[in-house]
């Protein structure tokens, strides 16, 4: 990292970089590196322009899928590389995402990990969300892992 980091709509030649970084999480949400219906959603929501990159030059370092259904925005999967967290990024693409909401979305939902799931403590996922203003709200299923998930969730 020794540029700019620009944060921006997410374009089909992002796609190996955020599976890149998809390996670098799959401990704690499965498979996906291997996974084509993984790289399938990926292509789908570079190809809509529903997703979210944060780059310096040519390297992807951050990525988040936003799926629009109003009066709900759905944050889909958000992932920072290891080497760039800490740096605000992650803050930085949920702040765009939520930026481009419709006037008629009035509340953002997260799934994320579960109190006993391992990454809600080592990735610190929940208190990052409750930083940004969510509230833990109803159980949502089991990870792809068998990890417990828990929706948050945020009005606008």
């Amino acid at each position: 990292m020794g540029g700019t980091v620009q944060v921006r709509t997410g374009r089909p030649a992002d796609a190996a970089g955020l599976v890149r970084l998809a390996g670098q999480v799959e401990h704690w949400f499965g498979p996906m590196v291997d996974d084509p219906g993984f790289h399938a959603a990926v292509a789908r929501q570079l190809d809509r322009g529903s997703a979210v990159v944060a780059v310096d030059g040519p390297a992807v370092l951050g990525g988040l899928l936003v799926g629009q259904e109003p009066p709900v925005c759905h944050l889909h999967w958000l992932v920072v590389d290891a080497a760039a967290r800490g740096l605000g990024l992650g803050r930085s693409l949920v702040a765009e995402a939520l930026s481009r909401c419709p006037a008629e979305v009035r509340t953002v939902e997260v799934v994320t990990f579960g109190a006993d799931h391992p990454g809600a403590v080592a990735g610190g996922a929940r208190a990052f969300y409750e930083r940004l203003g969510f509230t833990p709200a109803e159980a949502a299923a089991r990870g792809p892992e068998g990890g417990s998930r828990q929706v948050y969730r945020r009005a606008l």
